[in-house]
């Protein structure tokens, strides 16, 4: 049963997710509801970033990558049957008729990528510091180089189209507050404050029976199967896309996400995300009117992508545990202990 604690910072992160999608119904402007949408797709994938990431401490750049297998996996298994011949006129004849729903083709999207992720992090998750880090990116570049020439299920480095539309804002939304759900749960559970022992100090982790690498996986495989939900709904949002979309551009944005808003907090992983959603859309749309207005000589080309990245450096070194600090919102001021008198009992 949930504490007190982590029902109320439940209750304030699923209002912010609430209110933010009846700013788009309410506004019933397509771009923001468009906005709003994207926005809830990515919190997703903020979210499961944190979980392997908050909790272990260890920076992952793979996470992309299985965002690309499951938005591969469920467009593979939803694209329309007559549709299959233009788009994948070299695909396997075991796969040629197979075709499910979309909401069916999302699970099986996240079932994929959290069994490639348990297939192939196991040997890593002994790995600490630096050597983690380079081998996340290398496995981030193996991922990518696969979906660039497997041309039989991809379409190669060429455009996947056909996608059937069934991505909405209700449906990205109501995945955004099970994933909230998850997130928390996980870093309630044992595994997630054993995981966050060994972050802190691994050798005394190691000291009261944690098995480091076991908890590792299971946060890893864990977020790679939320990075593939996510991939799945942006897949049927999109409809056509290319294995560009899950490199290094995306791992940017989504690392900026968590990282500004704090990655040690499932309340910084949706700080965050909003935060960094409406200054992003704000700077794209000023970069737009300042090309449309001919303000300076030339074009204005990468405005968004470098206010972006000075954010991240100021909060690293201004702010490091980021916009929502090192507690959750229902760990902060609802239940701020008052000091009590010398001598008196607690």
């Amino acid at each position: 049963m949930p504490d007190r604690r982590t029902l109320i910072t439940l209750a304030v992160l699923v209002a912010a997710v609430a209110v933010s999608v009846a700013v788009a119904e309410l506004s019933g402007v397509r771009l923001i509801d468009r906005v709003v949408t994207v926005m809830c797709i990515n919190l997703i994938l903020v979210l499961g970033l944190q979980v392997f990431m908050g909790n272990s401490g260890i920076l992952s750049f793979a996470h992309i990558g299985f965002m690309g297998i499951g938005a591969y996996t469920t467009a593979l298994f939803t694209l329309p049957l007559q549709m299959r011949g233009m788009v994948l006129p070299n695909l396997y004849d075991v796969l040629a008729t197979v075709e499910l729903s979309p909401a069916l083709g999302i699970a099986l999207g996240g079932l994929v990528a959290a069994m490639v992720a348990a297939a192939l992090s196991f040997p890593l998750m002994r790995l600490s510091d630096a050597a983690a880090v380079i081998t996340s990116f290398a496995l981030l570049v193996v991922l990518h180089t696969i979906m660039v020439h497997w041309s039989e299920v991809t379409n190669g480095p060429r455009t996947f189209f056909g996608v059937p539309e069934a991505t909405g804002l209700y449906q990205a939304a109501g995945v955004a507050v099970l994933a909230i759900v998850g997130a928390l749960a996980f870093k309630e559970s044992r595994t997630g404050v054993l995981l966050r022992a060994s972050r802190d100090d691994e050798v005394a982790a190691h000291t009261i029976g944690a098995n480091v690498p076991v908890l590792r996986w299971r946060g890893f495989v864990l977020s790679a199967f939320m990075a593939g939900v996510g991939g799945g709904l942006w897949a049927h949002f999109i409809t056509s896309f290319s294995p560009n979309a899950f490199y290094l551009k995306e791992t940017f944005v989504i690392l900026g996400m968590l990282v500004i808003g704090g990655g040690a907090t499932v309340t910084g992983a949706v700080v965050g995300t909003i935060a960094v959603t409406i200054a992003y859309e704000g700077l794209r749309a000023f970069e737009n009117m300042l090309n449309t207005e001919q303000v300076f000589d030339g074009t204005v080309v990468g405005l968004t992508e470098v206010v972006l990245a000075c954010a991240m450096i100021g909060i690293l070194v201004l702010r490091p545990e980021g916009l929502a600090g090192s507690c959750e919102i229902g760990a902060t001021a609802l239940f701020r202990r008052r000091p009590q008198p010398t001598g008196e009992r607690p």
